[in-house]
């Protein structure tokens, strides 16, 4: 399947979300309000925080104790120590890229991600990554359709940096309706078959990207449209490997 062109649009202006607010609900009524028909095979990508608040996934940082480890890490990267201490529940394995940081974490879902994708909410708490991220998308997709009667796509996504250098990106941490991988087959010159594997949901994530959470703008939902893809609820953690030797460091 080839992509040749895409299209990605905004959903703004996007009302603040709540905890317990019917997130899918909002996000249908947005598209109508701003006039945004949705198409088949259209993919919507969603800010994984918004996910994580209308689940109610806050954590007040008052209720942490740190750890000697905690303090130590706090210590060393200038993060509040409650807020490592919660970074290091949510993981089961982690390191410090360069000196001071950033944290990253295997969260216990299998991704390895900086601080194990725990958000600061303010000086007093945190919001964590929704407890079933490729759960939410499959919810989200049956509300959407729902409302919508279209068939689409949705890609929960992540800001996320990287240990080898500065500044962060963004990936994928739940899909519904796509394949998070995308295969190709080729043959060699030599006759051999090249068998290749591409994050697809990544890609789809860093091109929303683009337009997710700009400063100033707080777009939390892009609509991206023309991107083939197949279709698949096996979900983001379907691609992750498994059984594979601890992160260094830990």
């Amino acid at each position: 399947m080839i992509t040749s062109a895409f299209s990605a649009v905004a959903v703004e202006p996007f009302p603040e979300i709540k905890p317990q607010d019917d997130l899918g609900g909002t996000i249908a009524a947005v598209l109508s309000e701003q006039g945004i028909e949705l198409r088949q095979g259209d993919v919507l990508v969603v800010a994984s925080k918004i996910v994580s608040i209308s689940e109610d996934r806050y954590v007040d940082l008052a209720s942490i104790t740190p750890s000697d480890e905690a303090l130590r890490l706090s210590g060393l990267t200038g993060k509040p120590a409650e807020l490592v201490q919660l970074i290091l529940d949510e993981s089961v394995e982690h390191f410090v890229a360069g000196e001071r940081g950033p944290i990253i974490a295997r969260h216990r879902l299998g991704y390895l991600l900086t601080s194990a994708g725990v958000d600061r909410a303010g000086a007093e708490g945190a919001w964590l990554l929704p407890s079933d991220p490729d759960a939410s998308a499959r919810a989200l997709r049956t509300a959407i359709h729902a409302a919508t009667n279209a068939d689409v796509a949705v890609v929960i996504a992540d800001s996320d940096g990287r240990e080898d250098r500065r500044g962060s990106t963004v990936i994928s941490v739940g899909a519904a309706g796509i394949s998070p991988l995308r295969v190709t087959e080729s043959i060699e010159a030599d006759g051999r078959l090249k068998h290749q594997e591409e994050t697809l949901t990544d890609m789809v994530a860093a091109a929303a990207g683009l337009i997710l959470g700009q400063r100033g703008r707080g777009v939390p939902v892009v609509v991206i449209s023309g991107i083939s893809y197949k279709a698949s609820d096996d979900g983001v953690r379907s691609a992750l490997h498994h059984g594979i030797p601890p992160v260094h460091g830990s």
